[in-house]
C-alpha cells in the first residue's frame, strides 16, 4: 500500500487577460511538476484569465476565453496522469462564481466556488463574483459545448465537496477562506480530509508575510494534514504586486518554501510527504477525534487514481524547515523592484525617468530601479532566458547580455537635478553622487527660465509680480511660487522622458517614476501635478520611516556611500529662497508635525478607523508623557484640517506599489470623500468640550495640592 505522495504547489506571474501567456506558464507549471513526480499540481487564483480583471469580469469574453484556455489544458498531454487544479471564473445558473476546476486525463471531477469572498482593503470580489452558500451541497453543472467536445461530459459535479482517490482525500480552500474565523479546513479535516489546498490571490504588504505561514501551520497543528499553498506572484496590471510565498506545509511543520520575490515567471514547489505520519499525528488528538466523530460528512467524489506508489519505500521524504523571513529594509529592496520589472517589461517603454533632487525620496526610488538591475543581473546570471529576452526587448539590442548593475542601470535610468534659484549646492552634489555610484545616465539643468517667463506672463497680464514671504509676500504669493516650480519639473520631466533617448541616438520612451511617499501623500504635502505626478509611484505605499531603514539598507547592501549623506540631511522641497545659501525650508516644519507623528495619524484613520474624536481620544493617551490635552487637541486639528483641504489631490495620485495599510490611494484602496465641510465644526467641539473638562480637571489637581 503506497503511503507517500508527492505534491506540487505553484506561484505564476499572471497577467490579467493575457490568455496566451497565461496558458503558457500554466502548461509549464505542470510540466514541471510531472518532472518531479508530482500526481497533483495546485494553481493560484484566478489563474486562467489573471486575478486583475476587475469589472472585464461582467464580460462575457473574459468568461468565454477562460473556457477556450479550459479546452486546451484538457486537450493537451502535458496535463495527462495527473490531477490539476485550476483557477478561473465560472458563470452557473446565471451567477458569477471565483472557482477551482479540478481534472484528470480529460475529464473534469469537480468544479469547487469559492465560498468567502475577499472584500476589505483593495479587494472588491462581492462585486464581481457572488460567493457559494450552499455548505457540504453540489448540483449539476452543464459543461459548455467546447468543453463536451473534449470531455465527453454532459455534467460534473459543482459546489463544495472533496475528491476521495485511491489512497486519500483532497479537499480545497481559496484565498481568503483561510482567513475567515472557521475556515473549511477545520471541518474537512475532521471528516478526514487529509490534504487541503489553498489557491491564493494575496499581494505583498510590509511585514505581512508571517500571518499567511502562521494561519497555514496552525490549521495544520490543531488538526493534523498536509498543506499547501499556492499564489500568483508579480504585478498583474495594478497597484498590486503578489509575492508568490508558496509553501507546503504537514502538521505544523513547514517542509517547502517558495521565493517571497523572484523574477522567475513560474516557480513550482513540490514536497514527498507521508500519509501515515497525518494518519498517527491524528490518532492521539483525542478532542479532535470525538469532534470527528460527530461532524456532517462531505459530499465525496471518487477518483480512480492514486497519488501514491506502491513501491515508494526507498522515495526520500521532505524535512521540516525553517522559515526565512525578510527584514523590512530588505522587503522594500525586492517587493517594489519586482513591480518596476513587471511594469516596464510589459509596458513597452525602454526605461525610466526620474527627477533626482538630492533627498530621501527621490533616492530610494533610484535605489529601487538600482535594485531592479541588480535582480536583472542576478537572473540572466542564474539562466533565466526570460529576463534576457525581456532585457534584449527593452534596450532593443539582440545581442546584449546585462552583465553590471551599473551598466544596466545607465541603460534603464535617466535621473536629472532641475534646480532653481532656490536650488543648495549641496542637493546638487547629492544627487550627481548617488547618480554616479548606481552609474545613472544623469543629467543637470536649470528651470529659472522657464519660472521666469510663466511668472513674467501673469505680471505682464495683471500688472502685479509676486514675491516670496521672506521678500515681504503674502502666503498666498508665496505659495503659487512654490507650485509654480513645482508644476515645471513635471513639464520638463515628460518633455525629457519622450526625447531625451531620441536626442541620444537611441529607439523608445521613458517611464516617468514619481517619489511621493505615503506620510505626504496623506497630508497632501505635495502640489497637484508637480513632479510627484507620474506615470507610477515605487514608493507611494511606503512610510518616510521605512524609507529611512531601506536607504540605510542599500547603503551596505549596495555599497554606495552617497547614501550617507543624503541621510543625514533634513527633509526640504528647496522651493523658497536659501538663507546665506542654505536651506532655509523643511518639511516638517511646513506640515507642522513629524513623519512619525503622520504615521499614527495615518494608521489611525485608515486602520483604526478614528474620525477626529476617536483620533483624539486614541492619541491622547498614546502621547500623555509629551503632550498636554491642549497640545494633542492641535496636532489632531491641524492634521485633519490639512487632510481635508487636501484630499482632492488623491483624485489624481500617480500609481503607487502598495505597501503600507493606510495608504490614502483614491481610487482602489481608501474610498473616502474629497471634499469636506471646512474645520470639521461638529467634531472640534466634541473635541474641544474634552479639552476643557481635562483642563479644568487639572486646576483643581493643582488647587487640592496647593
Amino acid at each position: 500500500m503506497g503511503r507517500k505522495v508527492t505534491l506540487a504547489t505553484c506561484a505564476l506571474n499572471q497577467w490579467a487577460l493575457d490568455f496566451e501567456g497565461n496558458l503558457r506558464r500554466i502548461l509549464k507549471s505542470i510540466e514541471i511538476a510531472k518532472e518531479r513526480g508530482a500526481k497533483y499540481r495546485l494553481g493560484p487564483e484566478l489563474e486562467i484569465c489573471g486575478y486583475g480583471c476587475w469589472d472585464h469580469y461582467y464580460e462575457s469574453d473574459t468568461l468565454l476565453h477562460s473556457f477556450q484556455v479550459l479546452a486546451a489544458l484538457l486537450e493537451s498531454p502535458v496535463t495527462h496522469d495527473i490531477i490539476c487544479d485550476v483557477g478561473m471564473p465560472v458563470m452557473h445558473r446565471n451567477v458569477r462564481y471565483n472557482c477551482r476546476v479540478i481534472f484528470l486525463n480529460r475529464k473534469i471531477l469537480l468544479i469547487r466556488p469559492k465560498m468567502a469572498l475577499a472584500n476589505e482593503g483593495n479587494y472588491r470580489e462581492l462585486r464581481w463574483f457572488t460567493p457559494w452558500s450552499r455548505s457540504r451541497q453540489t448540483e449539476e453543472y452543464f459543461l459548455p459545448r467546447m468543453i463536451q467536445a473534449v470531455t465527453h461530459q454532459d455534467t460534473v459535479p459543482f459546489g463544495d465537496a472533496v475528491l476521495a482517490t485511491l489512497d486519500t482525500c483532497l479537499g480545497s480552500e481559496i484565498c481568503e477562506e483561510l482567513w475567515t474565523p472557521h475556515s473549511p479546513h477545520v471541518d474537512m479535516g475532521l471528516d478526514g480530509v487529509e490534504i487541503f489546498t489553498n489557491a491564493s490571490g494575496s499581494h505583498h504588504v510590509l511585514r505581512k508575510a508571517h500571518a499567511r505561514v502562521d494561519l497555514v501551520t496552525t490549521a495544520t497543528t490543531k488538526n493534523g494534514g498536509i498543506y499547501l499553498l499556492a499564489n500568483q506572484k508579480g504585478c498583474d496590471g495594478d497597484r498590486l504586486y503578489y509575492d508568490g510565498c508558496a509553501l507546503i506545509a504537514i502538521n505544523g511543520h513547514v517542509c517547502a518554501q517558495g521565493t517571497q520575490f523572484s523574477l522567475d515567471d513560474v516557480e513550482v514547489l513540490t514536497a514527498t510527504l507521508d500519509l501515515e505520519d497525518v494518519r498517527s499525528y491524528r490518532a492521539e488528538i483525542s478532542s479532535r477525534n470525538l469532534a470527528a466523530s460527530r461532524v456532517s460528512p462531505y459530499p465525496r467524489v471518487k477518483v480512480d487514481f492514486a497519488l501514491s506508489c506502491p513501491d515508494d519505500l526507498l522515495v526520500p521524504l521532505s524535512e521540516p524547515i525553517e522559515w526565512r523571513y525578510h527584514d523590512v529594509g530588505e522587503e522594500i529592496s525586492l517587493g517594489p523592484a519586482c513591480w518596476l520589472w513587471d511594469f516596464l517589461r510589459r509596458s513597452g517603454q525602454a526605461g525610466f525617468f526620474l527627477p533626482l533632487s538630492g533627498g530621501l525620496d527621490s533616492a530610494a526610488t533610484a535605489c529601487l530601479v538600482y535594485s531592479m538591475c541588480h535582480q536583472v543581473c542576478e537572473a540572466v546570471r542564474n539562466g533565466n532566458q526570460d529576463v534576457l529576452a525581456d532585457v534584449r526587448a527593452i534596450v532593443n539590442q539582440t545581442g546584449y547580455t546585462p552583465r553590471e548593475p551599473q551598466e544596466l542601470c545607465g541603460r534603464l535610468l535617466t535621473t536629472c537635478y532641475m534646480a532653481s534659484e532656490n536650488s543648495s549646492g549641496e542637493t546638487r552634489s547629492r544627487a550627481a553622487e548617488l547618480a554616479q555610484q548606481i552609474g545613472s545616465h544623469h543629467v543637470g539643468l536649470s528651470i529659472e527660465p522657464a519660472v521666469t517667463a510663466i511668472v513674467g506672463i501673469f505680471s505682464l497680464v495683471t500688472g502685479k509680480c509676486p514675491t516670496f514671504t521672506v521678500l515681504g509676500g503674502s502666503p498666498r504669493e508665496n505659495l503659487a511660487l512654490q507650485n509654480v516650480q513645482a508644476r515645471i519639473r513635471m513639464v520638463v520631466a515628460y518633455l525629457f522622458a519622450q526625447l531625451s533617448l531620441w536626442s541620444r541616438g537611441l529607439q523608445g520612451g521613458l517611464l516617468v517614476l514619481g517619489s511621493a511617499n505615503v506620510d505626504e501623500s496623506l497630508l497632501g504635502y505635495l502640489t497637484k501635478y508637480d513632479c510627484s505626478s507620474a506615470d507610477i509611484n515605487p514608493i507611494g505605499g511606503i512610510s518616510k520611516t521605512d524609507l529611512h531603514t531601506f536607504v540605510r539598507f542599500c547603503t551596505d547592501r549596495f555599497s554606495l556611500p552617497a547614501l550617507h549623506r543624503i541621510l543625514a540631511a533634513p527633509a526640504t522641497a528647496e522651493l523658497e529662497p536659501l538663507a546665506n545659501g542654505q536651506v532655509s525650508q523643511t518639511d516638517e516644519e511646513d506640515m507642522g508635525m513629524t513623519y512619525a507623528e503622520l504615521s499614527v495619524f495615518g494608521r489611525l484613520r485608515k486602520v483604526a478607523k478614528a474620525g477626529p474624536y476617536s483620533m483624539f481620544c486614541k492619541v491622547l493617551n498614546l502621547w500623555r508623557d509629551k503632550c498636554s490635552p491642549r497640545q494633542v487637541a492641535e496636532k489632531v486639528m491641524r492634521f485633519f484640517g490639512k487632510y481635508a483641504a487636501n484630499r482632492h489631490k488623491m483624485t489624481t495620485l500617480t500609481p503607487a506599489y502598495h505597501a503600507e495599510s493606510y495608504s490614502p490611494d483614491d481610487h482602489r484602496f481608501d474610498l473616502r470623500p474629497f471634499l469636506y465641510r471646512r474645520g470639521w465644526p461638529w467634531q472640534a467641539r466634541c473635541i474641544e468640550e474634552q479639552v476643557l473638562r481635562l483642563e479644568g480637571g487639572e486646576h483643581q489637581a493643582s488647587d487640592s495640592v496647593d
